[in-house]
């Protein structure tokens, strides 16, 4: 076991497959049923343990987080430098109850735990785990193996970290020098608890977000409603030389037309009526921080050209004031809006446009990177589980299928809404303060064989939106635009994906098809037939 540490160490392998490998060794050699290698993460307020590989749990146990507050076994293993075991009478919660693999919803019978603490740098970095369900399985021996161990388990995390340091210094390098080839296959940068990235697309995301952090480019964050523009403005902040000042979010659809200007800059007294004192706008609110500009797409031409102006000179000027005022600020922008169609139907200046998207970021939907899925699903359970008082939230098998063969019109959002949902039904119908509740099909509520949710028909037979239940209220025109989709998706499966029979089907001007659908967003757009 050792010699195959050792091994490892000197080949170079993805950091993702040399953490996997020492898990899967590591169950092998000491015969337990599962081994888990956990990272710590959090603020001083509320540590958490991230898993960062695992062998013999539930494939969704990498997007949940164990606050360390809650689970007293992970806290003792945490407080020793020694390996700690825990005997076949203890009391204390196990993290693991109703996730380990051929168990599915089951409490865990008798059975050995150990764990040790893990170090870098003088410094706690996580621990690792093992469980047998065999009692007796982990005797002194095999503690005194986990303990020689410990010392290349340590010296695999740290080389997992300088290859994700060398790799984002040769993304650098790739982002100057276009033809040279990057890496793939290694670790996100996994310091944000709320981004859960397991998928080669999200974790491309997150290295780039990391390296645009450090500068002050204007960043155009472009993706479908849902996807997670808003966690990712607050990780180009918070990585930002600007993470000491605020970051001031604007959601431009929801800026009263009337209103707009002033939100936006600020107003001097007797601006309007009912203006009875000066007021600092948005802009200014964000002095030496960040503004994020949500659904920039939604802002009113006038005030284009005053954000136009205040991005050029770095100025503002509050409504009824005679001088301007110099600002400070980096804009993070994002939309679900194609901008550059707008720029054409003249709904969105084009000189703004350019400003904004010096640096454009695409956020890349759900279901292309569905391998995504099953660990966000284990964010929102675990979440969701502490929320409700349980002892422990899994989901059944078939549950498993469903999530990766649905389409997500909605992408993360959805997804957390389905569960948030599914989680509650499932635990008003336990018996057992103590049962370990299982998501079934029942209670998820999701059609996998269709590849976009579509509702029964409503008036002339559009299909209606799932007013009943379908989440938070949404503004109207999120709405039209689903509905919009909706039909244009199933047009073209009726008509074999032929846009023009899809045009004489829906009554519309084939080139006009062609646009709502790229403003929508609807696959396939590009061809033509």
């Amino acid at each position: 076991m050792l010699d195959m540490l050792l091994h490892d160490l000197t080949v170079h392998l993805p950091p993702t497959l040399r953490l996997q490998r020492v898990v899967s060794t590591l169950k092998t050699h000491f015969g337990g049923d599962a081994v888990a290698l956990l990272a710590l993460e959090g603020s001083h307020e509320q540590k958490v343990l991230r898993p960062v590989a695992a062998v013999g749990l539930s494939r969704d146990v990498l997007g949940r987080r164990f606050v360390i507050a809650e689970q007293p076994r992970l806290a003792a293993i945490l407080a020793s430098r020694e390996v700690v075991a825990f005997d076949r009478d203890s009391s204390l919660h196990d993290p693991y109850d109703g996730l380990v693999a051929g168990r599915p919803g089951q409490p865990l019978p008798v059975h050995d735990c150990m764990g040790v603490r893990l170090q870098l740098e003088g410094r706690p970095w996580g621990l690792l785990t093992l469980d047998g369900l065999v009692p007796g399985r982990f005797d002194e021996a095999v503690r005194t193996g986990l303990r020689r161990a410990a010392v290349l388990i340590e010296a695999a995390v740290r080389m997992t970290r300088l290859e994700r340091d060398c790799h984002a210094l040769r993304q650098a390098r790739w982002r100057s020098e276009p033809g040279a080839d990057a890496d793939d296959g290694l670790l996100d940068d996994a310091d944000d608890l709320e981004i859960v990235a397991d998928s080669d697309a999200m974790r491309a995301v997150l290295h780039e977000s990391r390296i645009v952090a450090a500068s002050d480019l204007p960043v155009l964050l472009l993706g479908e409603t849902g996807v997670g523009k808003e966690l990712l403005a607050r990780r180009l902040h918070r990585l930002s030389s600007r993470h000491g000042s605020p970051l001031v979010q604007v959601n431009c659809a929801a800026l009263p037309e009337t209103l707009a200007e002033s939100e936006l800059f600020g107003h001097v007294r007797g601006a309007f009526s009912g203006a009875t004192s000066a007021r600092a706008g948005r802009i200014e609110a964000a002095q030496h921080g960040t503004l994020f500009l949500d659904e920039v797409g939604e802002l009113p031409l006038p005030l284009q050209a005053k954000l136009l102006r205040t991005l050029q000179n770095g100025e503002i000027q509050r409504l009824g004031a005679d001088r301007p005022r110099q600002v400070d600020v980096r804009v993070v922008a994002a939309t679900n809006r194609d901008l550059k169609a707008a720029v054409r139907d003249g709904l969105f200046r084009a000189d703004l446009y350019h400003r904004l998207s010096v640096y454009p970021l695409p956020i890349p939907p759900l279901r292309e990177r569905p391998q995504d899925i099953l660990p966000l699903a284990g964010r929102f359970l675990e979440v969701n589980r502490a929320r409700l008082g349980l002892r422990s939230l899994r989901l059944d098998s078939r549950c498993e299928q469903q999530l990766t063969a649905y389409a997500w019109p909605g992408n993360v959002r959805e997804l957390e809404h389905v569960l948030g949902r599914a989680a509650l039904r499932a635990a008003s119908r336990r018996r057992d303060p103590l049962e370990i509740v299982t998501i079934g099909p029942d209670v998820l509520g999701l059609q996998a064989d269709m590849p976009v949710a579509v509702a029964a028909p409503g008036p002339e037979g559009l299909p209606a939106p799932a007013l009943g239940d379908a989440g938070p209220p949404r503004p109207l025109r999120d709405t039209v635009d689903e509905v919009q989709r909706r039909c244009i998706v199933q047009a073209l499966q009726r008509q074999a994906g032929n846009w023009s029979a899809a045009a004489r089907e829906l009554d519309l001007d084939p080139s006009n098809l062609h646009k709502l659908a790229r403003r929508l967003g609807v696959a396939g757009t590009g061809r033509r037939r």
